[in-house]
Parts: structure tokens; C-alpha cells; sequence
């Protein structure tokens, strides 16, 4: 009888869950295809590139200049007075700490660039989202995951990926119809 009833309650354990998931719907997009894809994602990437190509040319500048008043410095050292020693010394000790600051305020972990990058991407996934929400409400589907991080097969009839590109694609549209008023 006891056997009966843990064997009763066993079943109900394994058939409930799927009865109960039967009813949700699912889906999956391909972040890495809507990167890819997705001509904001592009122009932002060629943008912060472009941003990065400028501040490396600005840093690159900033070292030669240093090392122009180095070698300059080394080449007049014995020479010159200690008073204009210290005085070299210190501007190149100013310079190097300016290069490190000009660094770390343009590409550091809190620079300019890598803010600039996360509002980006914030904005992007925002629209992102947006259109992923837009399309689960329309098709009626309870959950949409990220099929590029961990998804190893997934049914091509749940792939939501060309939907959610398209909602993206009106937006742009749109986006584009209300700057030229």
C-alpha cells in the first residue's frame, strides 16, 4: 500500500512538471546573429572604433613628444646646469604623469571611451529588449532565452531571431522617418 502510494506520488512528480510546462510556450533568439546583423550594433562598433583610433593617435602623439624632450634632455645633460636639470626632470616627470592620466581618463575602466561604450550598448539592448517583448506579446510566448550562450540544439520553428531583427528594422525605419521631419 505504501509502495503504491510513493510509487503514485513519483509519477506525479515527474508527469506534473511537464504537464504544467506544456502550457508555457517557448522561444529563442540568437544574440550573437542580431549583433551581427543589426546595423546599429555596426555603426556603434565602427563609431567607438573610430573614437579609439583618435584617442590612440592623441596618446601616440603625447609619447613622442616625451620622448623628443628625453632624448633632448640626455644630449644637453652633461652640459648644462643643474638648476636646468631639475628643471627638464621635472617637466619630463609632469609629461609622463600627464600621459598616464590622458590614459587612464580616456580608456580606463572608468575613461571616457568605456563610457561612452556602455551607453551604447544600453541603448541598443534597450531597443533590443524592447522588440524581444514586442514579439513574445504578439506570438503569445512565455519565454524567449538567449540561444547563443547556452543553447546547444533548438527546434528552427522556435527561433524568434528573424522576427525580433525585423521589429529592430521598423524601429530604425521610424527612428529615421521622425529626424527628417
Amino acid at each position: 500500500m505504501v509502495r503504491i502510494m510513493i510509487t503514485k506520488y513519483f509519477l506525479a512528480a515527474l508527469i506534473l512538471p511537464t504537464f504544467i510546462l506544456s502550457q508555457n510556450k517557448f522561444g529563442f533568439v540568437q544574440s550573437d546573429r542580431i549583433r551581427a546583423e543589426y546595423e546599429e550594433f555596426k555603426e556603434a562598433e565602427g563609431q567607438l572604433m573610430l573614437e579609439y583610433q583618435q584617442i590612440n593617435a592623441q596618446f601616440n602623439n603625447m609619447v613622442v613628444q616625451l620622448d623628443s624632450i628625453k632624448k633632448a634632455f640626455e644630449s644637453q645633460r652633461l652640459m648644462s646646469s643643474p638648476d636646468w636639470r631639475k628643471e627638464k626632470e621635472a617637466e619630463i616627470q609632469s609629461r609622463e604623469a600627464s600621459i598616464q592620466r590622458f590614459q587612464v581618463s580616456m580608456v580606463g575602466p572608468e575613461g571616457e571611451l568605456s563610457k561612452r561604450q556602455q551607453k551604447l550598448e544600453f541603448d541598443i539592448l534597450s531597443k533590443v529588449k524592447r522588440a524581444v517583448d514586442k514579439v513574445a506579446a504578439s506570438k503569445k510566448i512565455d519565454f524567449i532565452i538567449d540561444g547563443s550562450t547556452s543553447l546547444l540544439y533548438g527546434n528552427p520553428t522556435y527561433d524568434m531571431t528573424d522576427d525580433v531583427l525585423f521589429e529592430l528594422r521598423k524601429y530604425q525605419v521610424s527612428g529615421q522617418e521622425e529626424k527628417k521631419k
